[in-house]
């Protein structure tokens, strides 16, 4: 008997692509919308195509999803962002893993990102993968601000086709973007008690470029491997420098 999926999509003044997701995931059972009270068309776009929406107040990327989990009919769960599709070869993979019954309690899944509309293959993008194909009895996302994950207990494994992702929409959004992860990044490690150093200020960021864009290859990319490894590293100068913004005002109090 195949296991039937619920797929949770995350979304906020997801208006420009949300469409493009929904229709990608309509192979599912339940399609599960949870919104941070958009203010554009995203709901408007989104009801027709979704099994149910539910609204929920963001606090950050996992405590969304962990709170959503339970609300789902069914405990094979697809996590899909709004910025993100499901090819056609992912789509009918995750059909006959379902249809023949899961060996795995998780699954990673390539992504494919785009920048400006082109695929992009170097520069560390390449070798992203994200584990979205889960059990969710055995699973929950770590309590992190950023780039938190699923842990799984049990065994996981890798499916072969990827995730098609749109993730540049603007070099205003972008920036929006890194603001909002870096001040989250920056908060993370002064949590942990790490303190900005010169060496953190003045050799990270031209390190992270040279890995990016020449080690990394990212150079292959064309004009678009430059723009991300320069503005990755823009990003980690500012993680670090918020960090050292915090270990001043707190010195100063």
């Amino acid at each position: 008997m195949k296991e039937p999926l619920s797929v949770i999509v995350p979304t906020f003044n997801e208006e420009r692509h949300i469409r493009t997701c929904l229709e990608s995931v309509r192979f599912a059972d339940e399609i599960l919308v949870v919104d941070s009270f958009s203010t554009d068309a995203t709901l408007s776009i989104a009801r027709p195509l979704a099994t149910r929406i539910l609204e929920h107040e963001y606090v950050n990327s996992a405590a969304q999803k962990n709170w959503t989990l339970p609300q789902a009919a069914h405990r094979w769960i697809l996590i899909v962002d709004a910025d993100e599709s499901v090819s056609a070869d992912l789509a009918t993979e995750i059909g006959a893993l379902l249809e023949a019954q899961p060996p795995h309690d998780g699954y990673v899944i390539r992504r494919l990102n785009h920048f400006h509309g082109k695929p992009i293959r170097h520069g560390g993008w390449g070798r992203d993968r994200v584990l979205r194909l889960f059990n969710r009895e055995k699973s929950q996302y770590q309590v992190k601000e950023v780039h938190a994950e699923v842990d799984v207990k049990g065994s996981i494994s890798e499916l072969r086709y990827p995730l098609l992702h749109d993730t540049f929409r603007g070099f205003g959004d972008y920036l929006k973007k890194i603001d909002r992860y870096t001040k989250w990044g920056a908060d993370e490690l002064h949590r942990r008690g790490r303190r900005a150093g010169v060496v953190d200020l003045a050799v990270r960021p031209p390190w992270r470029f040279f890995k990016r864009y020449l080690m990394q290859a990212g150079f292959l990319d064309g004009i678009e491997g430059l723009l991300i490894s320069g503005l990755d590293t823009y990003s980690v100068f500012l993680k670090y420098a918020r960090l050292w913004e915090k270990e001043r005002l707190r010195d100063d109090r």
